[in-house]
């Protein structure tokens, strides 16, 4: 089986991996992780008290009955404009990965996604008791701007950016300023004519587009067409199997799984996290219209102590071989419980070890068909807030529930299954390391009577 990985899966992960693109996508929303985190725990504080009543009752009493104010203006400067900030990541990252500078590139697929938008808003007014509505100018739903055109704002970003990074390197389209001129004037001239390109390309497409669907935004219809279908495909227990599977096994050769794996579900996680997160904050109880593989769903229930649930493992050791383990249940035992489990995976090892291949890989997808059935019956409150991912086992799943019992029991109980599946392979492990041992010693006292003899 290692060989068939080696093989087959291996070169595929890598290029996969390494396709420039996906790593644009990926380090992207990685690095909006403080935007998201801080937006979230904002929801997160505001909704507590409705959960906590005396936390809810204290609030009130110190900061006066709209305490909620600055949570909610956390909130909008961070989740409203999820995509905004992803569209000049993304472009930025990508224009770097060509040798550009990159600033020109993303201020040209700003420009390219926000022409794409609608330039007219459905609004409604009273007037002498009666409701008008009707289409005005400057009114754009934030739908445009959040979680919700993610999708829509990485293939503009994506695009457009290769757009401009392949149009300027045309010689006959780059303006070349005399000697003397400010290098700053210098670039910004030398790509002007592929940064106008650029703009008017996008900008033809939008018309053209709207003409050829009736007046469809190119938004609307991706997320009609494309993101809809895909998202519900993708919040299924069957992707979920899937995609743990994968994780792990590329684990298994070495290769980091999660990284490799993100710039695809990264954005998928994201989008239907910040979903939540919108439906949270809005007091939405109608558990059907949540999703259930969102967010930081992974993190909290299913990677305890990071890929493979190894806090299960460590607590595995400690049962079953403390003596024998005593030094790798001090290395990996302390960074384990913030989600760290290099020491253990490297060192023990897990990788390339097919001793452990079976619960590595095994565990996670038991606590994952456990951890989907929980949130999708009701019986375990869903993803709403965003954690980071070095989050303790079982806090993580308190807060990522939005402090729910609910959510840290579950992920009590998928510690103690993780724990449950390691401990015969520990104790397998300890019979194969002390006969071996037994052996060794047998070998080296033959070897010394022999040169006595």
């Amino acid at each position: 089986m290692m060989t068939f990985i080696d093989k087959y899966i291996m070169p595929a992960a890598v290029k996969l991996g390494n396709n420039r693109h996906l790593l644009a996508i990926r380090d992207t929303l990685i690095g909006m992780i403080a935007i998201t985190i801080i937006g979230s725990f904002a929801v997160l504080l505001n909704n507590l008290g409705q959960i906590i009543k005396p936390y809810g009752r204290m609030m009130e009493a110190i900061f006066g009955p709209t305490w909620t104010t600055l949570g909610n203006d956390i909130s909008f400067g961070t989740f409203a404009f999820m995509t905004i900030f992803a569209v000049f990541g993304i472009s930025y990252k990508l224009a770097k990965s060509y040798g550009d500078d990159g600033f020109e590139a993303m201020l040209i697929s700003a420009a390219c996604f926000f022409l794409l938008l609608p330039q007219m808003g459905l609004v409604s007014l009273t007037v002498d008791n009666k409701v008008v509505s009707g289409e005005a100018a400057g009114f754009i739903s934030t739908n445009y701007f959040n979680a919700t055109a993610l999708f829509t704002g990485i293939a503009v970003s994506l695009i457009a950016t290769e757009l401009f990074v392949r149009l300027s390197k045309l010689k006959f389209l780059v303006i070349n300023m005399p000697e003397g001129v400010p290098p700053a004037v210098g670039r910004s001239f030398a790509k002007l004519i592929p940064g106008m390109a650029t703009i008017f390309i996008i900008g033809v497409f939008g018309l053209l587009f709207r003409i050829m669907t009736d007046g469809q935004i190119v938004n609307d219809w991706l997320s009609k067409v494309i993101v809809s279908p895909m998202q519900g495909a993708v919040d299924s227990l069957p992707f979920a199997i899937l995609l743990v599977f994968f994780v792990h096994i590329l684990w298994m050769v070495g290769l980091h799984g999660p990284n490799i794996l993100g710039g695809i579900t990264t954005p998928l996680f994201e989008s239907s996290g910040v979903k939540n997160i919108d439906l949270y904050a809005k007091g939405i109880t109608d558990m059907d219209q949540y999703g259930v593989l969102a967010g930081s769903f992974l993190d909290a229930f299913v990677y305890l102590g990071g890929s493979g649930g190894t806090m299960g493992l460590i607590i595995a050791m400690i049962i079953a071989g403390r003596r024998r383990y005593k030094q790798m249940i001090g290395l990996g035992g302390a960074p384990g419980l913030f989600q760290i489990n290099e020491p253990i995976l490297f060192g023990l090892p897990i990788v390339l070890n097919p001793i452990w291949l079976v619960p590595f890989v095994l565990g996670p997808i038991i606590t994952t068909v456990i951890s989907y059935l929980a949130v999708s019956s009701g019986l375990v409150f869903p993803i709403v807030a965003k954690i980071p991912w070095v989050t303790p086992p079982i806090v993580g799943g308190f807060l990522a529930t939005g402090g729910h019992a609910s959510g840290a029991i579950l992920a009590g109980i998928n510690l103690v299954i993780s724990t449950v599946i390691y401990l015969p392979f520990v104790y397998a492990q300890v019979k194969i390391d002390t006969r071996n041992s037994k052996t060794k010693t047998d070998l080296t006292k033959d070897d010394s009577e022999t040169v006595s003899l």
